[in-house]
């Protein structure tokens, strides 16, 4: 995401802070990143035949393009990915220096850093490849597992907020996915204007299918740009849950447990 503006020393602080990964802190998380070649590549394997959605961070974190796995081939020491739909994108991926990648499988986090990426063709296709990493973070701690919302039942999401003159109005968009921490949701380029990085969410009212509703206060983290295959635009606001009770926490651990329960036994045939 490209910004513009005055920014004060503390605002590129905070900025700072909240471009974080959990791979670029390894005195806090050293102890889920595996190093050994045989597990990285077991690993990057697992994200292709899963066909995991992968989340790829550049433009020092402010980018994002969502891509997926194409091949890993130890042969040559390379990773092959999917291109996305926007030739401009593509352009700006190509330039790109440092990218970090995260996604999840088996509901665990996965992360790991690549750097230059280059032009290649799969099937006529332009696709993108690079180095194999040098490590892999797997992060198991459920705390940090993040839902993808099913798109057969969307979970709306309404808040009541302030345009810049002071009126309040009131906004309506989806989740794009939820954790324990926080969600994401998906925002037109003029509502994420709106919701500025700090900004406080009181009394948000969101329906979990199968649960009921969540109320919730809520502080904007984060904002990313985000191109999808097809080529369309979006922003994913990332937002943290304040202080949320223990009995709405236990609603949302309850939901996130039987969604991707009935996500697995689908795709089991058994459900």
């Amino acid at each position: 995401m490209e910004e513009t503006g005055v920014y004060t020393q503390q605002d590129e602080e905070q900025r700072e802070e909240q471009r974080k990964f959990e791979i670029e802190q390894p005195e806090d998380y050293g102890q889920y990143l595996l190093h050994a070649k045989a597990e990285v590549v077991a690993i990057l394997r697992s994200l292709m035949q899963k066909k995991s959605l992968i989340s790829a961070y550049f433009n020092d974190g402010n980018t994002l393009l969502l891509t997926s796995v194409l091949h890993v081939a130890t042969e040559t020491g390379e990773i092959v990915f999917d291109s996305g739909n926007d030739d401009d994108v593509n352009r700006k991926v190509l330039q790109a220096e440092n990218f970090i990648l995260s996604a999840s499988v088996d509901s665990v986090k996965v992360q790991f850093t690549l750097q230059k990426l280059s032009e290649s063709r799969v099937a006529g296709r332009l696709a993108f490849r690079a180095a194999l990493p040098d490590k892999v973070l797997r992060l198991q701690r459920r705390e940090f597992f993040r839902l993808a919302t099913p798109i057969a039942k969307p979970v709306k999401f309404s808040s009541t907020i302030h345009r810049p003159d002071g009126s309040a109005m009131l906004v309506e968009a989806s989740l794009l996915d939820i954790s324990g921490g926080g969600i994401g949701l998906m925002a037109s380029l003029s509502l994420a204007e709106l919701l500025p990085r700090g900004a406080i969410l009181k009394d948000c009212r969101m329906t979990l299918p199968d649960e009921g509703l969540l109320v919730a206060n809520l502080c904007v983290r984060n904002k990313f740009d985000v191109t999808t295959r097809a080529g369309s635009h979006y922003v994913r606001v990332g937002c943290e849950f304040m202080a949320l009770p223990g009995a709405r926490t236990s609603m949302v651990q309850r939901y996130i447990t039987r969604v991707e329960r009935e996500r697995k036994a689908r795709l089991s045939g058994m459900g």
